[in-house]
């Protein structure tokens, strides 16, 4: 039982729900707060841009996820 629900999990939090502009500003924010960070121009939680930048890197975003939010384009086929 533990593990279908780990499975059931992994499919729900890995749907790509990121769309084009968010992962933009994923990256760009998670970029700049990682220079700033490094640069010693701001404090110590300049490293959560980590976070930031890996969910643009892989499209997803576990929060989003688990509110059920996607800014991905919603292709045609799955509207049918």
């Amino acid at each position: 039982m533990c593990c279908v629900f780990i499975r059931s999990l992994r499919r729900i939090l890995m749907q790509k729900n990121l769309g084009r502009l968010d992962k933009i500003a994923r990256l760009s924010l998670g970029s700049i707060l990682l220079s700033l960070a490094a640069a010693g121009i701001i404090g110590v939680w300049g490293w959560l841009g980590l976070i930031s930048l890996f969910t643009g890197i892989i499209g997803v975003c576990p929060l989003y996820s688990l509110l059920g939010i996607s800014s991905c384009p919603v292709s045609k086929k799955s509207e049918q």
